[in-house]
């Protein structure tokens, strides 16, 4: 399933004006469950790190989370790094659009390579593990970047059916993905061994989470890699998808669950 493709799709299309910009980010917040789960983490930690920090987006993509950080505090200075040159290039225009040049940066990176030596008091990786094979060098690098005692935060597939892979023999739900997800002990022992303590993994979307990303996420991107044309429906599916969704997410965002299809992970240099 190509989901890659239809969200470059989206970031074209809604990247005419700030306005519209705008209008995809507060869309995905609204959305995608991962992002409640990063945004409650980051406001607990944020509580944490300095008055002026430094703070990367490893894996920016579209620049939804590098917006939100910018929301929460002006005072934050944000780098954010991608592979795709092209997105790159995307975030860098908005942003400056939006008047945020002086606080936020994107560049062409690759994270098996890049290093910033102690750089970072934050360092943000949301839905980018997955997609690479070379993880404990990513992790190394992202340690070396932070400053002592510097946070990482990651969000990432479990491997409880986190790319809707349920057993070994299954494909992932989204083609790019080069792992269908990480156990607790996994990404525990790979961050271990990277350099991080104070490692907490914890699960989440747990059975209203896993609901309301089939209704939210999974059959709209399935309906699209059918054809565009579900675009002029979806409109539609989500006014009658979008409430059950927001009242599953909150119910996943406020329970402790044994098991989840995604991780929300929490480290320190």
């Amino acid at each position: 399933m190509q989901y890659e493709s239809i969200k470059r799709s989206l970031g074209r299309f809604f990247s005419g004006t700030v306005c519209m910009r705008r209008s995809l980010y507060l869309l995905l917040d609204l959305l995608l469950l991962r992002t409640w789960h990063v945004k409650k983490a980051l406001k607990k930690i944020g509580n944490e790190i300095n008055d002026k920090p430094y703070i990367l987006d490893a894996g920016s993509g579209l620049g939804q989370y590098t917006w939100r950080m910018c929301r929460m505090n002006r005072t934050w200075k944000i780098d954010g790094v991608d592979i795709d040159s092209e997105q790159v290039e995307d975030c860098t225009t908005f942003f400056n659009k939006a008047g945020l040049a002086e606080r936020v940066n994107f560049r062409k990176a690759d994270l098996s390579v890049f290093k910033e030596q102690g750089r970072y008091d934050l360092i943000l990786s949301v839905d980018v593990m997955e997609h690479i094979r070379e993880d404990e060098k990513v992790f190394m690098n992202l340690n070396e970047s932070l400053k002592p005692g510097g946070f990482l935060l990651i969000s990432t597939p479990s491997d409880k059916g986190g790319s809707d892979a349920h057993i070994a023999e299954d494909k992932s739900f989204i083609e790019e993905h080069v792992r269908n997800g990480y156990s607790v002990t996994e990404i525990t022992d790979k961050l271990t061994r990277a350099g991080f303590r104070d490692i907490e993994a914890l699960y989440t979307y747990g059975k209203p989470g896993n609901i309301s990303w089939r209704l939210s996420m999974k059959y709209p991107v399935k309906m699209l890699n059918i054809s565009y044309l579900f675009f002029i429906i979806l409109p539609f599916y989500y006014l009658i998808c979008f409430p059950v969704s927001v009242i599953l997410n909150i119910f996943d965002l406020n329970l402790k669950h044994n098991t989840g299809t995604g991780l929300l992970v929490t480290a320190r240099k």
